[in-house]
């Protein structure tokens, strides 16, 4: 039988299995080698099941040879797969960086535990991309939460373990919101299978308790995706974690929770249900506008460049949830390639900004003073990086702020194309101070005795830095595959 057909199951189990494995070898060099092949694996997977679906074709696999709605189907299309290649690219490339990191910041002899809690986080976002049952949504959220609370513990900062007890009960709260939810729908539909539950929807759309399971599963998936007001957890969580979880919790796990909100809007609730008779597109038009203007402005007064940028991760939220607001595959696609756009960069971000971390011992602005004389390609860098979140032509940030213009004045909404700009200009000034830090300040002594960031930290945050600026002048892979998901979910062209 061919290994192609059980690629869909593959994409979750050869990371699965690389956990357990990794605390049984007990060995961190050991633990190292299979959970990275197993990301790897897992992003050859991902790579053929987005090539699987590129005609608009769409993958079912029932678990047990059960077939769906009465067995667990995983399901992969066009919007699933490229969340896929989100997921596995970037732990393909963290857990390389990773390597080097933690020896500076995690007990050896609590290595072997990292991995395999890099290896569940894995495994429960590929599982959230990747199924076709609500209830699976859960189970797997709920591994990928565990294991990140755990990751984000680790962090040498004693402040790692009140940021984590923090996100660990906003989380909970989130995950109960979901859980009420998808009872709900249950409740309502007889069935947990998301492509079946949104057939029966058909029926009861309407109803109060679909309406209370849309309102619940919003709360609680914003929780998980930190959409304004509702991301206390997120600056401590990325400020005090271990670099290499910053930043591949930064560029997966709230675009993971976005893609769960816009498979449930489009795909089981329907855009007419949500987009036409509720106020929701208003409501998310406010609340991304608030997340675009006062995370950038709280960014700005930040004295911790991580926590700068946990900020600025809040904003950049409210431009992809801005996206969905407009109800348009312009905006859609917005919303989509910024997925992917933001992913990137801020990734490259926070992994060179670990560079620096284990150079100096800390992230503060203070401490960073004359960055860029001892450490140019880390410092550079980050200024690229920080040229993507304000949108400058050439970078992959400016594609996406571009079709959120286009989708703006497609709408007749010219002060929404100006706010946009507006808030990009926010941008610039959290990024300057970076740049008038690293750049036009005198090192002090101990970092003037400091060198530039070793390879193994550099190659990694360096092969995304580059993904941004190719992605800036080269559009056809994610704008296209963007807008084809789009298409697909407005139900365009079929």
């Amino acid at each position: 039988m061919s290994i192609a057909l059980h690629l869909p199951a593959l994409q979750v189990v050869i990371p699965l299995v690389s956990a357990p494995l990794a605390v049984l070898v007990r060995r961190a060099d050991a633990a190292f080698l299979i959970v990275t092949a197993a990301s790897w694996a897992a992003f050859a997977t991902a790579i053929a099941l987005w090539l699987g679906t590129g005609d608009g074709a769409t993958i079912s696999y029932a678990i047990g040879n059960w077939q769906p709605p009465w067995g667990i189907e995983y399901r992969v299309d066009r919007l699933s797969s490229f969340v896929l290649l989100i997921v596995s690219g970037m732990a393909a490339i963290t857990l390389p960086y990773s390597r080097t990191s933690i020896e500076r910041e995690i007990p050896h002899e609590q290595h072997y535990l990292f991995y395999a809690m890099f290896a569940l986080c894995l495994t429960g976002l590929l599982g959230i991309t990747i199924t076709g049952d609500a209830f699976n949504i859960f189970v797997f959220l709920e591994i990928s939460s565990l294991s990140s609370y755990v990751l984000i513990a680790l962090g040498r900062d004693r402040r790692a373990l009140m940021a984590s007890y923090q996100y660990l009960v906003m989380g909970t709260i989130g995950a109960t919101f979901i859980v009420i939810g998808i009872g709900l729908l249950y409740l309502m539909t007889g069935t947990l299978n998301l492509a079946d539950m949104a057939g029966r929807l058909a029926q009861v759309g309407g109803t109060r308790p679909v309406l209370a399971a849309l309102a619940f599963l919003t709360v609680g998936i914003s929780l998980k995706l930190a959409l304004y007001p509702l991301h206390q957890w997120l600056a401590n969580a990325y400020t005090y974690a271990p670099s290499a979880v910053s930043a591949f919790l930064a560029a997966t796990a709230t675009k993971v929770s976005i893609y769960v909100l816009i498979r449930f809007y489009y795909s089981v609730f329907g855009e007419s249900l949500v987009f036409e008779k509720l106020p929701l597109p208003e409501i998310m038009l406010l609340l991304s506008l608030a997340a675009m203007f006062a995370a950038s402005a709280v960014a700005i007064f930040q004295h911790d460049l991580k926590r700068l940028f946990a900020y600025s991760s809040v904003a950049q939220i409210g431009y992809i949830t801005l996206g969905l607001s407009f109800d348009s595959v312009t905006g859609l696609t917005a919303s989509i390639v910024h997925l992917f756009n933001h992913a990137v960069t801020k990734g490259a971000l926070f992994l060179l900004i670990g560079g620096a971390v284990a150079a100096v011992g800390g992230a503060t602005l203070s401490r960073l003073s004359g960055l860029a004389r001892v450490m140019p390609l880390t410092s550079f860098g980050i200024v690229l990086g920080g040229l993507s979140l304000i949108g400058v032509p050439g970078t992959a940030g400016f594609i996406s702020k571009w079709y959120l213009i286009l989708a703006a004045l497609e709408k007749g909404q010219w002060w929404l194309a100006i706010a946009i700009v507006a808030s990009s200009l926010l941008a610039v000034a959290y990024v300057w101070r970076f740049v008038e830090v690293a750049y036009f300040r005198e090192p002090s002594a101990d970092l003037a005795t400091r060198r530039e960031a070793p390879l193994g930290l550099l190659v990694p945050a360096w092969i995304l830095v580059s993904t941004t600026l190719y992605f800036g002048l080269e559009t056809s892979v994610t704008v296209g595959s963007a807008a084809n998901a789009a298409a697909m979910l407005l139900g365009i062209g079929k």
